[in-house]
């Protein structure tokens, strides 16, 4: 390889022992690296990236890599770049979006250096021999645990391994439980990424635990926070109703495995979603019963989240959320609430999320037992506080005290104090509180020794207030949000969707989260039985917003500053002075190691639980020994939060376990080198007509198949499965069709979703008519999702009522299709269960056929003096998204993208501007639709 003779001293940054033993492994080899999480993989990765750039003369390739991911290598390769002072390196270039040319490209390409390309343009880029395997020194897959057989990084490393045996290929990851799912997963994932040796490097490798446990460690101060009473009593009646469902689903027979459903796993963060991925293949024929529990689940465990993180007044919003969603609108013949919404706990957890925020006033008159369950005429604030708050103000006064009675030794760290929490929102809770704790109203009144203490009732009245006035104009949005719910429970569920719960943000929408009723009731209650929760009366609401009026206290406060423009930012802003700054950030990955080197705080107050973070502070802490840090870890005692970060170390410790047995028991993998396994003698004869009856002779050809492939399909696993069949994948600017099988049979691939876009917005139409005009055999290809039911049920929304009404009703999937075929007879309709069918149906339609021109398919459609290219130089993804817009014809949207510059600005555009841009119907349809109200049917 180029790199290997370095002339170059060349200087990393790897101080721990087991950072440059794995630095020297990939040196050597190329393998699949396994770290257990927060023991510094990019760290690893950039270094191995330097020693190659400053070398010169290299082309290294890295894929799967974010966009933050991407800021940061470069940074840091900048970085290294200037300490080596290494003229040859050149740093990293990122090549992420189609707006770049083929000739800017091809330049780069030319020139060396690490590149960063996103999978789309890079696979095409192989294919189009744009980028040639042959020139590229070696490849870097980040985040290997998403590479699956069809994924399109698996089909960037096949082309790869393909044209070049010689490159290195090296693949990371810090995430062992997707490898241990399966059959023999570690084995599957090392063929896909062909590759024969694992490396595995967890917490408890000797050289790791040597390395961060041999030098001075972190202080480290465990605080468990008891919760209150009324957070005791919310969690056990949640766990009851969660433990009820999973119940309830064990009794519904769906022939799946159900060991793993129990209480402990519910709290995973995953498990509903797990249970979605194992019911979806017989979705359609799962009882809405446990249709609705599968996604009771999910709003179970929010709830759970909620009621550690949220104070208490947002918590009992977000609960009101939770019921408006499941209370039909008046009039409405639905009344199937969800099954746990009935059971004791539920009005446990309802009534007391109510008793944290007001409670009734007492009265002379209302002494008697019996009347402690309900509210009296007046209602006083109980507005109860979250126990980590008062106790993080005794952690920041305890630091405050420790610093002006024992000065810290001079040393490399600032006096910054870090509070880590789990999301954005927790972030925003702290900041208001630590800025009002010691807020004090007129009407509050404490005693000489309360005084002093932090308190968070101003922040509290004012939240109560806002809440108040927020419950007024709820019920208009109420009715909206239960038919957000129906048509989400009727729908698939959408796998594609986040599985690291809530970190960096707030819970799922609660649209998409809480569901509720439909046409089929429970067993042992009547079809119109409805869930009916207590209201305060207006009086009693008008009693307590007179308790939390605004004093001059809230008058004197600031306001938020939403939108800052900076004008006069010389004369107000300055730089902090590090050593007296508080900073609150939220737990965000590999990012958080950057943060604790930029800010290198003395004090770190962990408010939420994360062993990724714990071991950051580790490997922080070894590599700086002249920096003195001390830990306060919080956490709430005997809560789903210790439970949880409890779980996910023993999970990804069984994980490590089963990886390294399995290594051990593992045959020695032999890759085919991305070659397909087939006799050069059947390659030759690939086309034999045997049928010689009637003057035939024998043809056969050893012309490789060819199929021509839109650029845009490259998102999808068809074309890696194409090549996997040892077709010649040619990609092409494509305007008619998106696959050309032959010079007369073209297709048009759609998945169900997209299927039903097409036809809202017509653009199904005008595809169907342009391959009618230039191709003999035009074919409509329906392609479903390989773990999901081959069946149209889950898509038809709400069958039974739309077969109550006119017989003209074509808003039906199934009509629209009846309707296509009567206005194009000639088109061919092809329904295929997975990508895979799909790959021998193509096979079987290109047997004993001609190949496919592309230059001809590129010209296809296309005016006179167009240029099929044209469109490249644009951004593919808003395109994509300009297509679904009704009115957006292919004729017309060129025309758009030429004038207008971005998205905003065309749903900022009058009626009268877009008339003179694409006409006057497809104007009115393009306004009407970005000018619709969100609530209106």
């Amino acid at each position: 390889m180029p790199g290997e003779n370095v002339k170059h001293p060349v200087k990393l940054s790897l101080p721990l022992e087991y950072q440059q033993n794995l630095f020297n492994e990939l040196r050597s080899e190329d393998e699949l690296v396994l770290l257990a999480r927060g023991l510094g993989l990019l760290r690893v990765v950039i270094n191995l990236l330097h020693s190659y750039d400053a070398a010169g003369n290299n082309l290294v390739v890295v894929v799967g890599a974010d966009e933050r991911e991407n800021g940061w290598i470069g940074e840091a390769l900048a970085e290294h770049a200037a300490i080596s002072r290494s003229p040859m390196a050149r740093g990293l270039s990122q090549v992420n979006t189609d707006a770049m040319s083929v000739g800017t490209r091809e330049k780069m390409y030319s020139q060396g250096g690490i590149f960063s390309i996103t999978s789309r343009i890079l696979v095409v880029d192989l294919l189009s021999r744009l980028l040639n395997p042959e020139t590229v020194t070696g490849l870097v897959v980040l985040h290997s645990e998403r590479i699956v057989a069809t994924s399109i990084e698996a089909f960037i490393i096949r082309i790869y391994r393909q044209m070049n045996k010689a490159g290195f290929l090296k693949a990371f990851s810090d995430n062992p439980e997707p490898f241990t799912t399966g059959f023999a997963p570690l084995a599957t994932m090392m063929r896909n990424l062909f590759l024969r040796k694992p490396s595995l490097w967890p917490r408890f490798h000797v050289t790791v635990a040597k390395s961060l446990e041999g030098r001075k460690k972190a202080e480290v101060i465990e605080l468990e926070v008891p919760m209150t009473d009324g957070m005791k009593d919310i969690q056990n009646a949640v766990l009851e109703c969660v433990e009820v469902s999973i119940g309830e689903l064990r009794k519904a027979d769906t022939g799946l495995e159900l060991d793993d459903w129990t209480l402990d796993s519910a709290l995973h963060r995953s498990f509903d979603v797990i249970i979605r991925r194992q019911l979806d293949p017989i979705w359609h024929r799962v009882s809405f019963r446990t249709r609705q529990i599968v996604n009771d689940l999910t709003v179970l465990r929010s709830i759970l989240h909620a009621l550690l993180t949220y104070d208490a007044v947002s918590f009992n919003k977000y609960l009101d959320t939770i019921l408006a969603a499941h209370q039909p609108p008046p009039g409405s013949t639905r009344h199937n609430q969800s099954p746990w919404l009935f059971l004791d706990a539920a009005n446990t957890i309802f009534e007391t999320a109510k008793r944290r925020v007001y409670s009734g006033r007492p009265s002379e008159e209302e002494g008697t037992p019996g009347s402690s369950g309900a509210f009296s005429e007046s209602l006083r604030p109980v507005l109860e506080e979250q126990p980590k708050w008062s106790l993080l103000a005794e952690v920041l006064e305890e630091i405050e005290r420790d610093n002006y009675m024992n000065p810290a030794p001079r040393d490399d760290s600032n006096g910054t104090i870090l509070v880590m929490c789990g999301d954005q929102r927790t972030c925003s809770q702290l900041r208001e509180y630590l800025q009002n704790m010691h807020v004090r109203s007129a009407d509050d009144v404490r005693t000489d020794d309360e005084e002093h203490k932090p308190s968070a009732t101003f922040m509290m009245r004012r939240k109560l207030r806002n809440y108040l006035d927020w419950k007024k104009d709820f019920a208009r949005v109420s009715a909206s949000l239960f038919e957000e719910n129906q048509k989400a429970l009727d729908g698939f569920t959408d796998q594609r969707g986040n599985t690291n719960g809530y970190r960096g943000k707030g819970p799922p929408n609660k649209r998409r989260r809480v569901r509720g009723g439909a046409a089929a009731a429970g067993p042992g209650r009547p079809v119109n039985s409805s869930l009916q929760m207590t209201e305060e009366k207006e009086s009693q609401v008008a009693s307590l917003m007179a308790d939390v009026r605004p004093t001059d206290a809230d008058a004197m406060q600031k306001d938020e500053v939403a939108v800052d423009d900076l004008d006069d930012m010389e004369d107000y802003f300055e730089l902090y002075e590090m050593n007296d700054l508080l900073v609150i950030h939220p737990y965000d990955g590999d990012m958080d190691e950057h943060v604790l080197e930029e800010v290198r705080p003395r004090y770190v107050v962990m408010y939420e639980p994360d062993a990724a973070f714990i071991r950051r502070v580790e490997v922080y802490r070894s590599s700086h020994e002249d920096r003195n840090i001390r830990v306060y870890f919080m956490y709430y005692g005997g809560s789903v939060e210790e439970q949880r970060y409890l779980s996910a170390v023993r999970r990804e410790k069984d994980a490590f376990t089963r990886l390294i047995k399995e290594k051990g028991n593992m045959a020695v993998t032999l890759s085919l080198d991305g070659a397909t396994p087939t006799d050069p003698q059947e390659q030759f004869l690939r086309t034999v007509n045997t049928r010689i009856a009637g003057g035939g002779r024998l043809a056969a050809t050893a012309e490789p198949p060819r199929v021509v492939v839109d650029v845009r399909e490259f998102r999808s696993s068809l074309p890696s499965l194409l090549h996997g069949r040892s077709m010649v994948v040619v990609p092409c600017m494509l305007t008619v069709g998106d696959y050309v099988l032959t010079p007369d049979i073209c297709v048009e691939r759609k998945s169900v979703r997209d299927l039903i876009s097409s036809f809202k917005n017509g653009r199904l139409f005008n595809q169907a008519e342009t391959m009618l005009q230039h191709y003999k055999h035009p074919m409509l290809l329906i392609e479903f999702d390989q773990n999901k039911s081959f069946t149209l049920d889950p898509f038809a929304e709400n069958f039974f009522e739309k077969s109550i009404k006119s017989a003209d009703d074509s808003k039906d999937l199934q009509s629209k299709i009846v309707l296509l075929t009567i206005a194009f007879p000639r088109l061919k309709i092809i329904w295929s269960s997975s990508p895979y069918q799909t790959a021998e149906i193509f096979a079987e339609l290109k047997s004993k056929q001609e190949e496919p021109d592309p230059i001809k398919a590129v010209q296809i459609g296309l005016g006179l003096g167009e240029d099929p290219y044209e469109q490249q130089s644009f951004n593919t993804t808003p395109q994509d998204m300009l297509r679904a817009v009704p009115g957006v014809t292919a004729k017309n949207m060129l025309r758009l993208i030429l004038e207008v510059s971005d998205l905003r600005e065309v749903s900022n555009l009058g009626e009268a501007q877009l008339d003179e841009l694409v006409g006057r119907e497809a104007g009115r349809q393009i306004h009407r639709f970005f000018n619709k109200s969100v609530l209106d049917e």
